[in-house]
Formats: C-alpha cells, structure tokens, sequence
C-alpha cells in the first residue's frame, strides 16, 4: 500500500503532536484510542487482567509501538530525494564514470526492520543499495537509507519490499539503473507441544532478494556482478542464485502448509480478538480487506494464543510429578556438592509491555551430592517453556525458573537468560544486535561469590547467537 494522501494527515512533529485546526496530543488521536481499545481485547482473550500492575499502560505502548513501526504510511518517497541531489560534472547523461565500475556507488549493510504482511510480527532487514549515476548528478547517501526505510516502515513482504525501494529511487534520482538486495531473517513459530520436549525444534526462516531497474534490469548483466563483489569483499556473501523472486512459495511461518497455525481451522479462532486486529490494521492507515491482509489478523491472533495463561498447569505438572526427591537428591548435608548445569535451553516468549516476542537461552546450575544423578533435561526444558509461553518480562521469567527449580531440589540455584527483545528494533529504538541478560541466585549461589563465578565462566562466549 502506498502512502496516505498528504491531506488525510496534518504535519507532524517528532513527537507525534499534529498542528491544524485542533491540535491533539498522541494519547487524544483517535488512531492511537482505536488501537488501545483493540490490544484490551487481544489481552482479555488471552485471560489477562487489563488493570493488573504491569498491563495497565500496554494499551498505550502497544499503540505507540505499531505507529512508530508503520510510520512509512505517513512519509513520501520523493520527498526525501527531491531535497537531497546534488551536481557532479563529471557524470554524462547516461552513464556516469565517477570512479569503480562504471560509476557504481554501493551502500551496504543498512539495518532495517519490517511487519510482515502475513503475520504482523517483525522481521529484520539487511539492505544494500546500489545505483549508477547520470544526468550529472548524485544523491546524497543518508537519503538511500532513509528512502529504504520508508518502504520498511510498512506492512511488507520482501520481495515487494525491495521492489518498492528500486523503483523509488529510479524514479526520484533517475539514475542508469538501481540495484537492491535484502538478506531479510522471520522468527519462526515455535510449536508450543513440541516445545516442551525439543529445545531447537524449528530455525529461523532466510530469504535472499532483489530488485533491479535500468542497467540492472538484465540479472546477468557485468554490473551486477560487479554489485555483488562489492559485497563480497566485505564479507557480505550472497549468490545471485540464491535470491528468491515473487513466484516461490510464501517465506512467513504462518503461511507454511505443515505449520501449526497453518493447519489450525480459522473458526476456531476468536472472532472479537480477529476484529480487534483488523481495527488495528485500519487505524494504522491500512485496508485489512486488501488480498495480501485477509488472513493476517486470524494468524496473528493464533499466534498470539501461544501465550495465553491458561491449560499450561497440565504440561508442567505432567513433568515434574514426583520426579525429584529433595532429600535424596541433596543427599548427606557433609558430602561435598558440586555443581551440574544444563546450558543453552531455547525459549520463546512475547513482552507483556509491547506484545511483541523476545527470545533466547536460558542456562541454568544448581549444586547436588555426588553420586546422584544431574536432572533430566526434558524436566528442565518444560519448566523454561512453562513461563516462557505466557505474557512476560524477562526480570519475572528468570526469578521464576530460579524459584521452581529450587521448590523441587531444596537448594541450590543459579539461572542466567540472555534474550533478544524484538522491542528494541522495532519501536524507534533499534538497536540491532543488542542482547539482554539477567540473572537470579538462590541457596548459596547468592552468598558463594566463587561458585557464581564457577558457573559463568562455564558459559561459551558464542553461547547465544541472538537468533
């Protein structure tokens, strides 16, 4: 979808205030409302107290969030570029010969963030960009960058995504040709069943795709491998043949035939949390009738599920069932304890502040008498996807893997998460790459600063990749 008439919206400060007849603030706008009035069934339909301490201003953030990432509606292409050409004389009206390949200016490794249209769950974006200038003269390079995020700032697909971007800049710089590729990264849709079982049940979902105008329009083209070598020499490894055109078969998880929520009957999810999306979808400038969003809020509400409070108390209790013994397993309180640990247990959960998911590893210790056998991990692994697959924050996931470790062992425990909070890139912040972590002690992990110590370093430093 492109972007909204210019008259539907009035300027706007960075803070989201709008000057014109009335001036609002962002809480007052009645796009921000609709979408707060939306996530308040979304979180009834999940079980949730919407007034309990820590949800009350979810409404608020989540609105925040979701204009904050869709902000492109609101922002023309070619209103960036017109500002930002410059003369350079040594550029013909055809092909420019500025230095390199054919005058070929390349900038790589733009970090971006999208909604898939499919899913409205984010996904991350490495964009390169490449143009060959003409008409004697250039653009400046920030402006590649900002164009691009217009496009990311959308409910997209990548193909399209990178489709929209080329097509921006050869009309805005009216280059010889634009060249784009994206290395696009989906979270997966974990498998709450299996998950209980299977730490690394389902990877990550990578696609490869370009777009190419001008020059670049033939893909066997000499500039586009001189392009890619650009690329190459900088450790950016993409093949031409790797790259995926609009004909494949749908990237997103929830569009996948062998998936849960692909397979789930639509009726059976819940019609007033569907509804509440689709609001969402309108108030963001958005046609929830459009093709490509029919399905979305149906998927999005069955993932969504996932986390709902309730029928978890089963999968737990069917683990933990007199398994462990607290007496034997501490065993003669003289022998000396030494400690086991189980590390690199994946979770997946959804931020009770932004409903958006964060994801990680947990690694967990604890101290026991020698001769007694270590905890299964399958015990362990069910206790991390039983709080994981709820509405949560990471400091609350932790302290609660620590406490019911420890309730079953009588003693001695020590767990470390580290996570990737979608949040963090997807709500004006984005800071790419960046990873939380948090720790909780009990027993005499909390007064043995060498045992704590013992245990960290146990840790591999490549143990969480972030993905």
């Amino acid at each position: 979808m492109g972007a909204l008439d210019e008259g539907h919206f009035c300027s706007e400060l960075e803070n989201g205030v709008k000057l014109g007849c009335i001036e609002l603030s962002f809480e007052e706008e009645p796009e921000t409302i609709a979408i707060e009035d939306a996530v308040k069934v979304l979180m009834q339909g999940l079980g949730e107290d919407v007034n309990r301490e820590g949800l009350k201003k979810t409404p608020l953030r989540v609105a925040k969030a979701l204009r904050e990432g869709t902000r492109g509606y609101r922002q023309k292409a070619k209103d960036i570029v017109q500002g930002a050409l410059f003369p350079e004389s040594g550029l013909d009206n055809t092909v420019g010969h500025a230095g390199g390949a054919g005058g070929l200016v390349v900038v790589r490794d733009l970090d971006l963030f999208s909604y898939c249209e499919s899913c409205m769950l984010p996904f991350q974006v490495k964009c390169h960009v490449g143009y060959v200038p003409s008409g004697q003269r250039v653009v400046g390079l920030s402006k590649l960058s900002r164009v691009a995020d217009v496009f990311a700032k959308r409910l997209q697909e990548p193909q399209h995504l990178a489709d929209e971007v080329c097509s921006a800049l050869q009309h805005g710089i009216k280059p010889a040709g634009v060249a784009v590729v994206l290395q696009c990264l989906h979270i997966p849709f974990p498998k709450v069943e299996l998950a209980f079982l299977d730490s690394n049940h389902q990877g990550w979902v990578e696609l490869l795709v370009s777009s190419g105008s001008g020059v670049f329009e033939n893909e066997n083209a000499n500039l586009w491998a001189d392009f890619l070598n650009l690329l190459r020499f900088r450790g950016i490894n993409v093949e031409k043949n790797r790259m995926r055109d609009s004909s494949d078969q749908h990237w997103c998880p929830s569009r996948s035939p062998s998936g849960d929520i692909a397979a789930s009957k639509i009726e059976s999810v819940n019609q007033g949390m569907v509804t509440a999306v689709a609001s969402i979808l309108r108030s963001l400038g958005e046609d929830p009738l459009r093709k490509e969003l029919v399905g979305t809020p149906a998927r999005f509400v069955k993932w969504l599920m996932n986390f709902q409070t309730t029928n978890l108390d089963m999968k737990l209790n069917g683990f933990v069932s007199d398994r462990v013994d607290p007496l034997k397993f501490n065993g003669d309180g003289c022998k000396e304890k030494k400690i086991h640990s189980e590390l690199n247990l994946s979770f997946w959960s959804q931020c009770e502040h932004h409903l958006l998911p964060f994801y990680g590893v947990v690694h967990i210790g604890y101290l026991c008498t020698e001769g007694f056998n270590p905890i299964a991990k399958s015990l362990l692994q069910s206790i991390v996807c039983f709080y994981g697959f709820k509405l949560q924050v990471q400091e609350r996931l932790t302290r609660q893997i620590a406490e019911t470790i420890s309730s079953l062992l009588g003693g001695d425990v020590i767990v470390v998460v580290e996570a990737n909070h979608t949040c963090m890139i997807s709500r004006g912040i984005e800071k790419f790459g960046s990873s939380t972590a948090t720790i909780a002690v009990l027993g005499r992990f909390s007064t043995d600063p060498a045992a704590r110590a013992k245990f960290l370093q146990s840790i591999p430093n490549t143990a969480f990749s972030g993905r």
